[in-house]
């Protein structure tokens, strides 16, 4: 591998996997990296741990991985065993009974009352209950313009008031673009491309795999400091860009999650869970009007029962603005009208003005809602392109 001449290394901020492909990226091409984090663990928000009761628990809620890209599949496979897992998903209805999520045709037959025997049924049924809107304007028009007003309203309306704490008619449509639309009974969660696979020794040890370069060094309990670019070639930072530029644009707002755990004996015997100990889900969404999105059964995801005690937990999320929770930004908020766009685009113009000195990376860097494979593959790519602006071909 050639090496480029880097004499003071590059700073990596932050360590969950954007910081991790970037920094072993870089190590691999001989560069020497410190990375960063102002946590105590590496991971960023798919950290996980084996908690007391031998489950394993997914510290910042469930990360599932899915990819098409072929690419980022080989990838992670250098540094973890993966196992097949397929997502699947219950909505709970306001009289109790559980459905499929993604909408399918044994949803839509359980709501409506209705005996669909195929897929021409269902897509004849939805198009008939459809609005007639052909340019939707937001996430409410666009919702009915695809499933009608009733689902529409069961399923979306109460879940996106508390979990960005808008309406439908505020929110760009994009956001409810990415829940696939099933006219069959695949209760699949994720497309049907994608390769639905976990780690079987969780993602912290992937994290630490990845990071276990004798070029990489790992400070943990470390805040950034506008100081330390001086004392490195180059910065890759999965930082907040409106708050590395001191917010001077405005600032760019972000929903969080409280997370309220409990513990319950196996096979789980209380609530939602009961008579369900064999079903194949492990997540289910609310659809009420509660302060509750979803909870999650870590005991029904593969290879999370560390030791067999028994008992299981289960973790369920109450949405926030992340200023009410310790600042912990999870979401970025894409309205109907774009004015966080907007706000975006001028941080990103001053980023631009400072690339030679530093790159936003991540979430946070680039405001976009990111999967765990768009995330890898475009590090990949991003470290691969400042490699080859100084003529080293990465691995």
């Amino acid at each position: 591998m050639s090496n480029v001449t880097v004499e003071r290394g590059i700073l990596v901020v932050g360590a969950g996997l954007a910081g991790a492909v970037h920094a072993r990226q870089l190590a691999d091409a001989g560069i020497r990296v410190r990375v960063i984090d102002r946590r105590s663990h590496i991971a960023g928000n798919a950290f996980d741990e084996v908690g007391s009761h031998g489950v394993r628990v997914h510290k910042y809620g469930p990360h599932l991985f899915h990819t098409a890209n072929r690419k980022v599949l080989d990838y992670i496979q250098r540094f973890a065993e993966w196992v097949p897992y397929t997502h699947r998903v219950k909505a709970v209805l306001p009289s109790g009974v559980l459905v499929p999520l993604p909408i399918n045709l044994d949803t839509i037959n359980i709501v409506f009352g209705t005996k669909l025997a195929n897929e021409e049924e269902a897509r004849r049924h939805l198009t008939s209950i459809a609005a007639p809107i052909v340019r939707p304007a937001n996430a409410a028009e666009y919702l009915a313009s695809q499933i009608g007003l009733q689902l529409r309203d069961l399923f979306f309306r109460p879940y996106t008031k508390k979990m960005w704490s808008l309406d439908l008619e505020e929110m760009n449509a994009d956001v409810v673009k990415r829940l696939p639309l099933r006219f069959d009974r695949n209760d699949s969660y994720f497309a049907d491309t994608d390769t639905q696979v976990m780690p079987r020794d969780g993602y912290a040890s992937f994290v630490a795999s990845m990071l276990g370069h004798p070029l990489i060094e790992v400070s943990l309990n470390t805040s950034f400091d506008h100081a330390m670019l001086n004392d490195f070639d180059h910065c890759f930072a999965s930082l907040a860009i409106d708050e590395f530029y001191g917010f001077c644009d405005g600032e760019l707002p972000y929903r969080s999650i409280r997370f309220h755990h409990r513990t319950e004996q196996l096979p789980s015997d209380s609530g939602l869970w009961k008579e369900q100990a064999d079903a194949t889900f492990s997540v289910i969404n609310f659809t009420d009007n509660g302060p509750f999105t979803r909870e999650t059964s870590w005991a029904r995801l593969p290879h999370h029962i560390h030791e067999r005690t028994g008992y299981t937990t289960i973790t369920k999320e109450e949405p926030c603005d992340y200023r009410d929770n310790d600042y912990e930004r999870y979401y970025p908020v894409k309205t109907a009208d774009g004015v966080n766009e907007e706000i975006y685009t001028r941080y990103k113009r001053r980023s631009e003005a400072d690339s030679n000195r530093i790159t936003f990376i991540g979430r946070c860097g680039t405001y976009r809602y990111l999967d765990m494979d768009q995330v890898i593959n475009q590090s990949l790519m991003g470290v691969q392109r400042w490699l080859a602006a100084r003529g080293v071909q990465s691995r």
